[in-house]
């Protein structure tokens, strides 16, 4: 659990960023699944971030260059309401929440509208995350043309509107130890999901069945959610890269892909993992799974302070093309098949990409047109892959094998940390785990 001070210290550093100017940061609202049934409300993570406050209807505002330098920091949320409790739980009202969660002031989200334009009176910019939500577009578009209406009586609007996610997208790319507290725990209980689904696997089980493992294991130790939708492909179905229907038989003789991990507290494990559904690795399935491992071996081994963000997919991408170079799927040397991009046939997405309040997380890749360099605390995942389809061009015994391998890599100061390495992944590893499998029930 992240200590309420830490969540009081990222808004007094946004502020500093802001130097002047107000914040505005809504969450997400509850989304109506069919009739009057919700979808499982989850925050959002920017307002999180900075909050620790995980109830609907809420926004924080932050005011930089209060009183010379200071910042003050306002809640808007749910008032406190004992009926309604006793249909949907425990909520805090603004006083309570005030207290607990560290804020200078907390107000019933009823007086929004009627006190937001007061408080971005003579403000020198807004901050906020345009774009994002037209609702929300709107809504301070509204307050801003209320001030202008009464210009003529000596007060200002706003004279700039800025995203406010180029701010906290460059603070949420490193990650604090408290966040890697979280983040560690969250890849302990993954790694323990595939390991489980590896056990639990055999011909004649369905995806839906070893997906049912998966989430019964982030559950039951904790995790309040999977961090994305499971994706556990059996046979050709690991050829498609989002497949998620989990809903055919596994059969004896094909691989089957889990991609899959746990959210805690906010923060998102991401784990890949491809083994055999009967436990053994036929020769074609190991050429193709030791060539994946061996890309991303090279891929971590590129993850070091300093090196560039590309540097892992370019490392994976050199050994991939000279594997599929050996192994009859290309032709020609390393270098013309990267330039003809002829490799894409079989491996069309890039490495990795950040991880942390969201599984795709926040933070740029580039800057001024080049790719960043990698530093201390920040997370990624690396996860290189290989997709036969049949075709004619395609030798048959490797036509509908699909291997992904997918870790969460932590960059530190001596080089890096792969935060899931409890999850097997090498061929000994996984067949020895397998021997010693466990019937569904």
């Amino acid at each position: 659990m992240i200590p309420i001070e830490s969540f009081i210290e990222r808004r007094r550093h946004l502020a500093s960023q802001m130097q002047k100017g107000i914040a505005i940061i809504p969450t997400a609202p509850e989304r109506v699944r069919n009739r009057d049934a919700y979808y499982p409300y989850r925050f959002d993570s920017y307002f999180y971030y900075l909050t620790g406050f995980g109830e609907p209807e809420a926004v924080l505002v932050v005011v930089a260059g209060v009183d010379g330098g200071a910042s003050k920091h306002i809640l808007f949320c749910r008032d406190k309401d004992v009926e309604r409790e006793i249909w949907e739980g425990f909520r805090y009202g603004p006083e309570a929440a005030r207290e607990a969660f560290g804020f200078d002031e907390a107000y019933s989200i009823l007086k929004l509208d009627e006190m937001l334009p007061e408080l971005m009176t003579d403000q020198s910019a807004v901050y906020c995350a345009m774009g994002h939500a037209t609702e929300w577009d709107i809504r301070v578009t509204g307050w801003i043309n209320q001030i202008r209406q009464q210009t003529r009586s000596g007060v200002s609007a706003p004279g700039g509107i800025f995203d406010i996610r180029l701010l906290l997208d460059e603070m949420r790319l490193f990650k604090s130890p408290e966040e890697l507290q979280v983040m560690r725990r969250a890849a302990e209980i993954s790694s323990g999901a595939h390991r489980r689904a590896m056990q639990k696997t055999r011909p004649g089980v369905n995806e839906y069945e070893v997906e049912a493992e998966l989430l019964h294991e982030f559950r039951r130790h904790g995790a309040q959610a999977p961090a994305y939708t499971s994706i556990v492909a059996g046979g050709a179905n690991a050829c498609v890269l989002h497949y998620v229907e989990n809903n055919s038989r596994l059969n004896d003789g094909d691989l089957l892909l889990i991609d899959a991990g746990c959210e805690l507290d906010g923060y998102a494990a991401d784990i890949t993992r491809t083994f055999p559904v009967n436990g053994k690795f036929s020769p074609a399935q190991r050429d193709l799974y030791q060539l994946v491992l061996s890309a991303q071996a090279a891929a971590i081994s590129a993850v070091g302070p300093g090196n560039r963000w590309d540097a892992p997919h370019e490392a994976a991408l050199r050994v991939l093309a000279q594997g599929f170079i050996d192994l009859g799927l290309c032709h020609g040397s390393v270098d013309t098949v990267m330039q003809s991009e002829d490799y894409k046939r079989f491996y069309m997405h890039r490495t990795g990409h950040w991880l942390g309040l969201d599984v795709h997380d926040a933070g740029e890749y580039k800057r001024d047109g080049e790719w960043r360099p990698l530093q201390p605390g920040m997370t990624l995942t690396v996860e290189p892959g290989c997709y036969v389809r049949p075709a004619d061009n395609v030798p048959r015994h490797f036509w509908n094998i699909g291997v992904r391998i997918e870790d969460d890599v932590l960059v530190t100061e001596a080089g890096c940390e792969v935060l899931t390495s409890a999850a097997p992944k090498t061929v000994a590893e996984i067949e020895e785990l397998m021997q010693d499998r466990q019937d569904l029930g």
